[in-house]
């Protein structure tokens, strides 16, 4: 009898990309025109939902022709959906700008200048370093820029007597704990905060908050274990390579760090300056309280001034009013003033920026295709019906239970749509719309589901920047998940209570 022979070349299954996965999504969903019958509620001069309004109408069910152009609608829009460019175009542009900023490298000799500050003293970076890459989570999304820094990094904490699982820790939990905790980041507040029509500086304080608790958190995890290796070496996760980390990176990596120039400086302070702009941009401040009209004022009486209204621009909008269209220009505006304070030549901000917008140009259409989803759920008239079984489903729920379910039900959706916009577009406009209906704002829907999203990106092994992370330090992925168990349920009870409370304040 002939044993039967095994193939080793046999094909392993490969998850599809984030691209493949929202087209599957949209094709589903165009079949589910098809059976869920079509419904409507009756909406206020705004827009916005009524609930208990809903009525059956006739169905409209979608076709080829609508699968393939709905992420063309997603972009431009149509009269049913609007579109993503104002997201999209921000996402390419705030690429640019980081691709200047990278140019400078500022930011990487200004990690290594404080690296070399507090030599001897390396246990003390370990909170500082991790507050600086969660405010980079937080702002902008940090995530594969991160990677730069590990090489950096690895070498200092072997030499001192840490390992190098503390310097991924540092880098990976410091960053993503930013994104679980996001404040104003374009990628997940800004997309999904346009997606259900709100100013990304509601919810901003409570985001503020969440960010501090679970980053106080991530960083007593951290600091406890680097400790433990540091009083006695055999705790390390990672001990049995130990010797091959030696052999492996030198602490004189990390000296190679040039010393920062006067325009590195610069550039790192128009770098804060932008984001504290965007920040301060998009708060309504207004709504917070009606006196503070502070930034009306001024932009009142700077646009009434002879020559200099008209030097500066009449339409200037003013502070607390910022949208994507302001901030959009914003990053654009402060791209070309770093490039004159570095004093960069024309043809190398080009290419910087256009390098940068041509790095995030997948993340911008990605915007899009998810938008697809909801233009055919809307052209399918069954977007609605959704909701009306949502609301039907809510009667009687609680609004901490609502958004704890919020919150665990986009934790396997973050597996299965890794990227953070993306997710966004296709959910937070049914997910939104349902909080409503329960009570609980929109801004918290949003917090949830940014938790969900940042607490999956410390694990899964579908993230480039996880696995890049892990692959630079030479950790199997089973070793960092055994190290990262107990935080992750640590984070997990965290962020179920701090929306508990929040739904219902």
């Amino acid at each position: 009898m002939q044993t039967p022979k095994v193939n080793p070349k046999k094909r392993r299954f490969k998850m599809p990309s984030a691209y493949t996965i929202l087209f599957i999504i949209i094709c589903l969903v165009a079949i589910l025109t098809w059976i869920i019958p079509a419904g409507a509620y009756n909406t206020d001069k705004a827009g916005n939902i009524i609930a208990h309004t809903y009525k059956s109408v006739t169905a409209n069910p979608q076709g080829i022709w609508d699968v393939f152009m709905a992420p063309v609608f997603g972009m431009i829009g149509n009269d049913h959906t609007e579109g993503a460019i104002s997201i999209s175009l921000f996402i390419l542009v705030i690429g640019g700008f980081l691709g200047v900023v990278n140019k400078t490298k500022a930011l990487d000799d200004g990690i290594g200048a404080v690296v070399r500050r507090y030599k001897g003293k390396e246990k003390r970076l370990i909170p500082i370093l991790m507050i600086l890459f969660a405010l980079g989570g937080s702002t902008y999304g940090m995530a594969e820029e991160t990677i730069a820094f590990y090489p950096l990094l690895i070498p200092v904490m072997i030499a001192v007597g840490f390992d190098s699982l503390t310097a991924v820790a540092i880098v990976l939990v410091g960053s993503q704990i930013g994104c679980l905790a996001s404040t104003v980041n374009p990628f997940a507040t800004g997309v999904a905060s346009q997606t259900m029509d709100l100013s990304m500086g509601q919810g901003l304080f409570p985001r503020l908050i969440l960010l501090v608790i679970t980053l106080l958190v991530g960083i007593w995890y951290v600091y406890r274990y680097a400790s433990k290796v540091e009083k006695d070496p055999s705790k390390s996760v990672i001990f049995e390579q130990r010797q091959e980390d030696l052999d492996r990176f030198s602490v004189s990596d990390a000296d190679e760090v040039g010393t920062m120039t006067g325009r590195q400086k610069g550039v790192l302070v128009l770098f804060g300056l932008t984001f504290v702009l965007m920040i301060v941009g998009l708060i309504p401040w207004n709504t917070i309280n009606e006196k503070w009209t502070f930034f009306e004022s001024v932009t009142k009486w700077l646009t009434g001034i002879p020559v200099l209204g008209n030097l500066l621009g009449s339409d200037m909008v003013p502070m607390g009013e910022w949208y994507f269209s302001e901030i959009t220009m914003l990053f654009l505006l402060m791209a070309v003033v770093i490039m004159f304070v570095y004093k960069m030549k024309e043809k190398d901000f080009i290419n910087a920026f256009m390098g940068g917008m041509a790095e995030f140009l997948s993340v911008a259409i990605i915007v899009a295709v998810a938008r697809g989803i909801q233009v055919v759920m809307n052209d399918g008239m069954i977007t609605d019906t959704v909701l009306h079984w949502g609301e039907m489903g809510l009667k009687g729920l609680s609004e901490s239970v609502f958004i704890i379910i919020t919150y665990i039900f986009y934790i396997p959706m973050s597996f299965l749509i890794p990227s953070t916009s993306g997710l966004a577009s296709a959910t937070m406009g049914i997910i939104g719309p349902m909080g409503k209906f329960a009570g609980v704002d929109g801004s918290v829907v949003i917090t949830a589901y940014q938790a969900a999203s940042g607490w999956v990106n410390l694990i899964t092994p579908t993230s480039g920047v996880v696995m890049g992370a892990l692959a630079i330090a030479h950790i199997n992925i089973s070793t960092w998940w055994k190290w990262i168990a107990k935080l992750m349920i640590y984070l997990f009870i965290v962020s179920c209570v701090f929306l508990g409370v929040l739904a219902i304040l």
